[in-house]
C-alpha cells in the first residue's frame, strides 16, 4: 500500500469524533424541534384555553335561554387579529348556533359532558386551525351550552420556527467550535511526531544518529527508543563488516604483491635461460595477480569512502575543475596507450561545487577507467556549472553502451553484465559501485544513460553548491 493511501493518525483520530459530533448534533436538532415545538403549542393552547374559558364565563341564562353578555367591540377584539383568523361560536346539545360565526368548525367528539377545555384540530375557511371548546352548564335549568375558540396556525408555526432556530444554531455554532477545538488539539499533541517524521525525512540513508527524545509524548517514546536502539544495531553491524572488508583486503594486498613479485622475477629468470613454453602461462598468472591487486585496491577504496565520508569530514564547496583535471590525466595517458582519446571540456573559470579533495578525483577515475574497458574510441569528459549552482560532472563515450533494462543494475557491485566471467577486460565490477557510493555520501547523484538516448553511454555526476 503506497503512503499517500494509508489515513493519517490525525485523520483516525478526527474521523470517529466527527462522527459523535454529527450523531450529537442530530439528536440535539431533533431535541430542540420536539422542544420548541411543544413549547408554543403549550403557549398558545394556554391562551385558546383562556379565551374559551372567558367568553364562557360571559353565558346569562334567562328565560329566553343562554344569551352571550358580550358587546361588540370585544366580539371584534375576540376575533381581530393581524396574522391569524380567529373564531368562536356558541352551540347547544343538537348542535343549533345560538352566537358567533356559524363556520366555526364543530369539533368530532361529544362536547355535552366537557369540565374543562378540550383541544382539537379542524379546518376554518380553508386553512387549518387549532380550537378549544369548553361546556357551560344551567345552574337553574337542565341545559348546556359549548363555547368554541379556533385560530389559524400561522403564528405558532412562526414561533415554532423561531424557536428553533434560537436554538438550533447556536448549537450547531457551538458544535462547530468543539469540533475545531478538537482538531486543533490533535493536530497540536501529532506535533511532535511531524518534526520526529521531517527530521527523519530529512537525514541521509547512513546518518544513524540517535533520534531526539525531547517533546516526544509518552505514548511514542517506547518506540523512538526502540528505534534507536536498532539504529545503533545496524551501525554496529555494519562498522564490523566494514571492518572485515579492509582488514580481509588488507590481509590480501601482501600475499597477492608477493605473488606479483615472484612471477616476475621468475619470467626474467626464464628469459635469461631462453625457456619459451612457460612464458604464455607466467604473462597469464601476471594478468591475474594484477587483477587481484586492482579488485583489493577497489574493496579498500569503497570500505574507505564509507568510512570517511559518513562524517562528512573534509566536504566543502571548492573549485572542481582542477580535481577533475588531476585524476583524468592518468586515465588519459592510459587511453592514448591503447589508442583512444579522452577530450577534457571544462570552463577556463572555477566551477564551486560541495565536493571532497580526494574522493571525488576516485569518482572520475573510475568512470574514466569504465569508459575506457566499455567504451568506443572517443570518450569525452566535461564540467559544466549550473546555474543556480553547484555543477555536472559528464562521462560519454561513444561505445554500445547496455540495455535499458540493464541500467538500474549498472551501481550494484560486483555486476558486470551478462557473461562477465568470460571477459578478460580486467575490471572488478566495483567502479561504478564506488563511484555511486562517494557521490551519494557527497549530496549528489549519479545517473546513466544508454542508447538510443545517447550516442553510447553516458554518466551525469550532479553536485550541490
Amino acid at each position: 500500500m503506497r503512503a499517500s493511501q494509508v489515513p493519517t493518525l490525525a485523520r483516525r483520530l478526527l474521523v470517529p469524533l466527527a462522527w459523535i459530533w454529527l450523531v450529537g448534533l442530530g439528536v440535539a436538532v431533533t431535541g430542540a424541534a420536539y422542544i420548541a415545538r411543544d413549547a408554543a403549542q403549550q403557549a398558545f393552547d394556554r391562551s385558546l384555553r383562556d379565551e374559551a374559558s372567558a367568553i364562557a364565563a360571559r353565558v346569562i341564562w334567562s328565560d329566553r335561554g343562554p344569551l352571550l353578555d358580550v358587546s361588540r367591540q370585544i366580539m371584534e377584539l375576540l376575533t381581530w387579529d393581524s396574522v391569524d383568523r380567529n373564531g368562536f361560536v356558541m352551540v347547544d346539545i343538537e348542535g343549533m348556533v345560538l352566537a358567533g360565526d356559524a363556520a366555526v368548525p364543530v369539533p368530532p367528539f361529544d362536547v355535552a359532558s366537557l369540565e374543562q377545555p378540550q383541544l382539537f384540530d379542524a379546518r376554518y375557511q380553508g386553512q387549518p386551525v387549532r380550537g378549544a371548546v369548553f361546556s357551560v352548564t344551567s345552574p337553574m335549568i337542565d341545559r348546556r351550552v359549548s363555547i368554541i375558540v379556533v385560530e389559524t396556525t400561522t403564528k405558532r408555526a412562526a414561533l415554532v420556527r423561531d424557536l428553533q432556530l434560537a436554538i438550533v444554531l447556536p448549537a450547531l455554532a457551538l458544535g462547530l467550535v468543539t469540533f475545531g477545538l478538537l482538531g486543533w488539539g490533535v493536530n497540536r499533541g501529532l506535533r511532535p511526531l511531524r518534526r520526529l517524521s521531517g527530521e527523519i525525512g530529512l537525514r541521509e540513508l547512513h546518518d544513524w544518529r540517535p533520534l531526539p527524545l525531547q517533546r516526544v509524548p509518552a505514548e511514542a517514546l517506547p518506540m523512538v527508543e526502540r528505534i534507536n536502539d536498532l539504529m545503533l544495531d545496524v551501525q554496529h553491524s555494519v562498522a564490523l563488516q566494514r571492518r572485515f572488508v579492509a582488514d580481509a583486503a588488507h590481509q590480501l594486498r601482501t600475499p597477492v604483491a608477493g605473488i606479483r613479485v615472484l612471477a616476475q622475477e621468475l619470467e626474467r629468470e626464464l628469459q635469461r635461460a631462453g625457456v619459451e613454453p612457460g612464458r604464455a602461462l607466467l604473462a597469464e598468472l601476471q594478468s591475474s595477480t594484477q587483477r587481484l591487486s586492482r579488485l583489493i585496491g577497489q574493496l579498500l577504496s569503497l570500505a574507505s569512502s564509507e568510512t570517511s565520508l559518513t562524517l562528512q569530514g573534509e566536504q566543502a564547496t571548492m573549485d572542481i575543475v582542477p580535481l577533475v583535471r588531476e585524476a583524468a590525466e592518468p586515465q588519459v595517458l592510459e587511453a592514448l596507450r591503447q589508442g583512444r582519446q579522452i577530450e577534457l571540456d571544462a570552463p577556463g573559470r572555477p566551477v564551486p561545487a560541495r565536493a571532497h579533495p580526494i574522493w571525488l578525483g576516485e569518482v572520475v577515475a573510475n568512470l574514466l577507467d569504465n569508459a575506457r574497458r566499455y567504451g568506443g574510441g572517443q570518450i569525452r569528459l566535461r564540467v559544466v556549472p549550473l546555474d543556480g549552482g553547484g555543477a555536472e560532472v559528464v562521462v560519454e563515450d561513444d561505445g554500445p553502451g547496455v540495455r535499458p533494462d540493464e541500467l538500474p543494475r549498472l551501481f550494484e557491485p560486483f555486476w558486470r553484465g551478462e557473461r562477465a566471467d568470460l571477459r578478460s577486460d580486467g575490471g572488478t565490477g566495483l567502479g561504478l559501485a564506488i563511484a555511486h557510493e562517494i557521490v551519494t555520501r557527497l549530496g549528489g547523484t549519479l545517473e546513466a544513460a544508454t542508447r538510443p538516448q545517447v550516442d553510447g553511454m553516458r554518466f551525469t555526476v550532479r553536485l550541490a553548491a
